[in-house]
């Protein structure tokens, strides 16, 4: 298995290159030159199996033997027993066809853990078996950097550095975070937004001389590893409800598109899916593509939804790759055309996401309105993000024969300012985090320079 660039001008690398390199060195992402296929007796196999071995068969094509099947078979249980449940990822019936796939068992509470937990062990297992050490830098709006920090806390071989913005997370987010002390992990508040700590990040992957040859690696969702895990849950969930023999649809709450993406790539791969749901907040940019094809950036709304108030939707680019029918050089004019004035997109490659994708934006007031209406109708409380993507399949569901499935994001507890907003009196840590809010803090602030931060990275890494 090779990756290319969605801009068409960087070298094809393997997977291991892939999951050591992050983004390529043409600005683009890497995606499978050749997407695997899975036959309706492939899917049909896996019925009744456990997680880690759907986990296992799902991935094993993009690895590409680079990892022999034993030790990519341990790497996967590894991952997912330190989840909290025995189906890693349940599924939890609403009404007559709809569900809520619960992705936040894992041990920072929300859906990131699945691919993380799993992106960890793969980085250190490369470094090992090149007897290299690397720094990890990654930029996060909240869920991203605890799920990075617990993948790779135990990693012999890593540095990890990660940015947020200050004061711009919730509590529990942050101290999910700079509660972890070990001496491989530094947390930095930016003294701005999530996407200052973005662009710094993308800025030091393409000139990484500050590290003076220390390798530099991405974990969050520019990396392929974290795609191609994420993959694995839709299989899992369709399989479940009935998956090759029935269509199944899903909702999203999504901002970086990854999510999003890794369903689609699901879909490539062969799983009948009848149409994929993005649900967004006030910070809308995918779905004002989708609906009115304003392809431009707008101002940052902060909003209760913290980790979907995002600006720039990094992985939409791997999908506009697919829709421009993998023209490298079409999708690089259009993202350079994005970064100075409003654009639009082609009408031809607009047609062919619209053929899958629907898409329903929700503000504040409706977040709040919706955690109140799910747990009168379903005794669930739902995270305001989980929040966006109930009424989002409400509103755009299409045949109601087809089960939908609504993925669950984050455990609510991660958002308790949201959920006393909507009116009810909190949600209780989990027994293993009860006292989260009394561990002692460690993180350096620092402004949204990235001559500061680099020098910070260079000076701290071991």
């Amino acid at each position: 298995m090779r990756y290319i660039s969605t801009r068409g001008q960087a070298p094809a690398l393997s997977f291991e290159e892939v999951v050591l390199t992050g983004m390529a060195s043409d600005g683009g992402l890497y995606v499978p030159e050749t997407v695997p296929q899975l036959s309706h007796e492939d899917l049909a196999d896996m019925a009744g199996c456990s997680y880690a071995e759907i986990a296992f068969r799902v991935m094993k094509p993009y690895v590409g033997g680079e990892i022999d099947d034993e030790t990519f078979r341990d790497i996967v249980r590894d991952a997912y027993a330190t989840f909290s449940h025995d189906a890693v990822v349940p599924l939890n019936q609403l009404d007559a066809n709809h569900f809520l796939l619960e992705l936040f068992h894992g041990p920072t509470l929300a859906f990131k853990d699945v691919a993380l937990q799993l992106l960890g062990r793969l980085l250190d297992h490369f470094l090992q078996k090149r007897g290299e050490r690397a720094v990890i830098m990654g930029a996060t709006s909240g869920d991203t950097g605890s799920a990075a920090i617990e993948g790779c806390r135990h990693c012999d071989n890593l540095d990890i550095f990660i940015l947020h913005p200050h004061n711009r997370v919730s509590e529990v987010q942050r101290r999910q975070m700079t509660t972890v002390l070990a001496d491989n992990v530094f947390n930095v508040a930016i003294e701005g937004n999530f996407d200052d700590a973005q662009a710094m990040v993308k800025a030091s992957f393409a000139d990484q001389g500050f590290l003076n040859g220390t390798r530099l690696v991405a974990v969050n969702s520019i990396n392929w590893a974290r795609i191609m895990a994420q993959i694995v849950y839709y299989v899992a969930s369709a399989v479940a409800l009935g998956a090759p023999h029935r269509k199944v649809s899903f909702c999203v709450p999504s901002a970086n598109f990854g999510n999003v993406f890794a369903g689609y790539m699901a879909h490539r791969m062969g799983l009948p899916v009848e149409r994929f749901v993005i649900a967004t907040n006030a910070n809308d940019i995918l779905h004002r593509t989708l609906a009115d094809n304003d392809f431009s950036k707008q101002e940052l709304v902060a909003t209760l939804a913290p980790s979907m108030d995002i600006v720039v939707s990094s992985n939409f680019e791997r999908l506009l790759f697919e829709a421009y029918q993998r023209d490298g050089a079409a999708v690089a004019a259009l993202l350079e055309r994005f970064q100075d004035e409003p654009t639009a997109l082609a009408e031809a490659p607009l047609a062919r996401l619209r053929e899958m994708l629907a898409s329903h934006s929700v503000d504040d007031t409706t977040i709040l309105e919706v955690i109140r209406e799910a747990h009168h109708r379903t005794q669930e409380i739902l995270d305001p993000h989980t929040a966006t993507g109930y009424r989002a399949a409400e509103r755009q569901r299409g045949d109601a024969s087809v089960p939908m499935v609504t993925l669950a994001t984050a455990h609510p507890a991660k958002f308790a300012e949201a959920v006393v907003k909507a009116g009810f009196p909190g949600v209780p840590l989990p027994p293993h985090m009860d006292d989260l809010l009394e561990r002692e803090e460690r993180y350096t602030v620092l402004p949204a320079e990235l001559a500061a931060v680099q020098r910070f990275v260079a000076e701290q890494r071991r």
